[in-house]
């Protein structure tokens, strides 16, 4: 491969710490773009639509570098789950979600040096145990998990709150689908075994 640039289009520490499993060096760089859905948009078609725009966007302030663009968008019954931000929200989201079934569509794109995409998504289902509100917040005061979309951490203690987890791609839940990239990478000609 050449010496051309790789980078992460995100400042999220989830993806780079993900990222970094594939010992390649990178950068990271916030895309900045506007995530509002469209009006009736699934929620998979959103999450590739806004990988693709993220890559897209950093690629254009970087020419001749490869970069990758990751989203993930979750749903519950037709209700898209976003990160809470505060302590209400996540007691808020947890117990929506306590006894149902939630998906994670995570997409990841890779951008050439000359534009060409590279997209590929993994869903994720995960049914939630039946949770009480003690539950919920002996799990909020342990880990609150504000910056994450269903207000848990499948890497850390939120794992106490599952039935199942149903995916091809277990790093996905966590932000970026390392399987999927790898073959990403591997089909763009990147040195991966």
């Amino acid at each position: 491969m050449s010496a051309a640039a790789l980078i992460l289009a995100s400042q999220s520490r989830y993806r780079a710490e993900l990222l970094g499993r594939l010992r390649l060096p990178f950068l990271t760089e916030a895309a900045d773009i506007d995530e509002t859905p469209g009006f009736d948009e699934p929620p998979a078609a959103l999450a590739e639509r806004l990988a693709e725009h993220k890559a897209r966007h950093v690629a254009h302030r970087h020419p001749g570098a490869w970069v990758i663009g990751s989203d993930q968008v979750a749903a519950c019954e037709g209700k898209l789950l976003g990160k809470p931000g505060a302590l209400a929200s996540a007691r808020t989201q947890l117990a929506q979600l306590s006894g149902r079934l939630a998906r994670f569509h995570t997409a990841v794109c890779l951008i050439s040096p000359v534009g060409d995409a590279r997209q590929a998504l993994d869903t994720t289902t995960v049914r939630m145990r039946h949770l009480d509100s003690n539950q919920i917040e002996r799990y909020l005061a342990l880990e609150p998990a504000l910056d994450c979309a269903g207000s848990f951490k499948c890497e850390g203690y939120g794992i106490t709150l599952f039935e199942s987890i149903d995916t091809s791609d277990p790093t996905a839940l966590i932000g970026l689908p390392l399987i999927a990239l790898s073959r990403l990478l591997s089909e763009a000609g990147w040195p991966l075994p």
